[in-house]
């Protein structure tokens, strides 16, 4: 099994500041996490348009994914980068 993918950013959580964080991909474009300072958020694609998000241990929560000018953000979660899309 391939390690996982490794990816630099910046990423703010609800509005707050722009911090250094990690993307670590397991299979681009549909199964992610950020890593940001202590918290691990997890995100899934499941390839027709619906993500989902779950912070540590908590539920699983659909999120909406859009751009705002160069950050890619779903819900209150935005990332700033090279973000692999695919």
């Amino acid at each position: 099994m391939a390690a996982p993918l490794l990816v630099p950013l910046r990423c703010r959580l609800n509005q707050g500041a722009w911090q250094e964080c990690q993307m670590q991909v397991d299979q681009v474009g549909s199964h992610w996490w950020l890593l940001v300072g202590t918290q691990k958020l997890e995100f899934r694609h499941d390839g027709l348009g619906s993500v989902t998000m779950q912070h540590g241990d908590g539920d699983w929560l659909p999120v909406s994914s859009r751009w705002e000018d160069r950050d890619l953000c779903w819900n209150g979660v935005c990332a700033r980068g090279e973000i692999p899309l695919d």
